[in-house]
């Protein structure tokens, strides 16, 4: 594998300086938009993620497919107390279109309400739009909208659907820096990719530094400058702690969620201990409670271990959990980790093999955009193995050990498998793609699929394949 200096991307600047991408770059959510659309089932839809994953730019480009597109931020008082009145529904579509200086036109109608949670009446107001006019197409996002049942506002369940946009992922970085050639390979059969393995890792530890957040893609596919990016990470994490003090009741919590997005990022990747965490002095319960007010707002996740090695997934939820960040390019910069992975030969080796373990789980998640989606490593009770990620396909357990070397250092997943009743187990490594025979101390064979980083996303698929070999 190459090693990686900063000198290359200065190289990159000048030799890409005339060549800059354009502003926008496909999301491969707006199929799932598409889909939605087209459904005799459809309801209106409530669009999840973090703050500036890019949920306003997907349905504005989302609305160009319309003959009718209002959108209203619920930011501006003056469209709160549009929404809040009390009239009927059919008067309150003809006020909404009259408020923006739009004639209704024949045809399909979306209408999208951004920052729904400044108007708890409006989240309840979505139910009506299913029962009386199902004809309209009507969109909803917004920041930590699920913290607002604390204060009880009435969510229409059942009669609303919701969709989580999560960071980009690598398979959107390469389109949105134009390696279209690289994306061709992806999508082929992973051998073919083994031609093309330093390329695919040069350009996946690029996204291992700079992370998903749509604007920094954007600016580092126009410029292929990371020093750029500082601005954009400083003012995304003073965003949310800004957040932190909107949605938060109580200065002691506020002070613990301040806390965490300014020390927390260090422990990416770690299985962590609530009480006292990061030399905080906060106890157990407070702390448990910022995490879960982060995780609800989509900028972490809690990811419990589970003992079983089939299905179903029990996570177990009274032992230390990992902490994993919704984005690699946050954590790098704030942890102050990215001239080590730059200089980095060996991306599993690099800060302690977190960041692989971050970005690995990264790129499982960009896998389901359902809301609510959690993922879970698997670990012995009283023995001290552990595997560093289980997915379920088709029914079963497959574990996943973020690794280098060879096959010998894999006691873990060998355990895992002496339990199991698959013949299938995954390395994710900075090697080729490739299939082994192995053997547990126990004499049970199974197959080791070799996959390395920039396959992750296509592991399904993977796994499907080899299990007919």
């Amino acid at each position: 594998m190459q090693k990686y200096r900063p000198k290359h991307f200065g190289d990159n600047i000048i030799q890409n300086h005339n060549k800059r991408r354009p502003a926008m770059f496909k999301r491969k959510i707006l199929k799932k938009l598409e889909a939605w659309k087209k459904s005799n089932l459809r309801k209106p839809l409530i669009l999840r993620g973090a703050r500036q994953v890019g949920k306003t730019t997907i349905v504005n480009e989302f609305g160009l497919q319309y003959d009718n597109y209002l959108y209203f931020n619920m930011e501006k008082s003056e469209n709160v107390k549009l929404f809040e009145m009390e009239i009927p529904l059919d008067d309150l579509v003809t006020t909404l279109f009259a408020s923006v200086g739009k004639t209704q036109k024949p045809g399909q109608t979306l209408i999208f309400i951004d920052e729904i949670q400044n108007s708890p009446k409006t989240i309840a107001l979505l139910r009506y739009f299913y029962e009386q006019r199902p004809d309209l197409h009507v969109i909803a996002a917004g920041s930590l909208l699920e913290n607002l049942i604390d204060v009880k506002v009435s969510f229409p369940v059942g009669r609303v659907q919701y969709l989580a946009l999560r960071p980009c992922s690598f398979y959107e970085f390469l389109e949105a820096t134009g390696k279209n050639n690289l994306l061709a390979v992806l999508n082929g059969n992973p051998e073919i990719s083994t031609a093309f393995h330093d390329q695919l890792m040069h350009w996946f530890n690029l996204y291992a530094i700079i992370g998903g957040m749509p604007e920094a893609v954007k600016i580092f596919a126009e410029t292929r400058d990371i020093v750029a990016l500082n601005d954009v990470y400083e003012t995304l994490v003073q965003a949310y702690k800004d957040d932190a003090e909107k949605y938060v009741i109580g200065n002691k919590l506020t002070d613990t969620v301040r806390f965490i997005l300014s020390y927390g990022w260090a422990f990416a990747g770690e299985t962590i201990t609530l009480g006292n965490f990061a030399n905080s002095g906060y106890k157990s319960r407070e702390v448990g409670e910022a995490f879960r007010l982060l995780e609800k707002a989509m900028l972490l996740e809690m990811v419990y271990p589970v003992s079983s090695t089939s299905m179903p997934i029990i996570p177990e939820t009274r032992r230390k959990p990992k902490l994993i960040w919704f984005d690699t390019g946050l954590v790098n910069y704030q942890a102050g980790i990215r001239q080590e992975i730059i200089g980095s030969t060996e991306m599993v080796d690099a800060w302690r093999g977190h960041i692989a373990e971050q970005v690995t789980a990264q790129e499982l998640l960009s896998l389901d955009d359902r809301v609510g989606q959690h993922r879970v490593f698997w670990a012995k009770p009283n023995n001290g193995a552990e595997v560093d990620y289980v997915i379920n396909h088709a029914s079963k357990l497959y574990p996943i050990e973020v690794k280098s070397g060879n096959n010998a250092h894999l006691r873990s997943l060998q355990v895992f498998m002496d339990s199991a009743d698959i013949d299938m187990a995954v390395r994710v490594w900075s090697g080729p793609y490739s299939v082994d025979k192995v053997a547990t101390p126990t004499g049970k064979t199974f197959k080791l699929i070799n996959l390395p980083f920039y396959l992750i996303g296509h592991i399904h698929e993977i796994l499907e394949k080899v299990v007919t070999m």
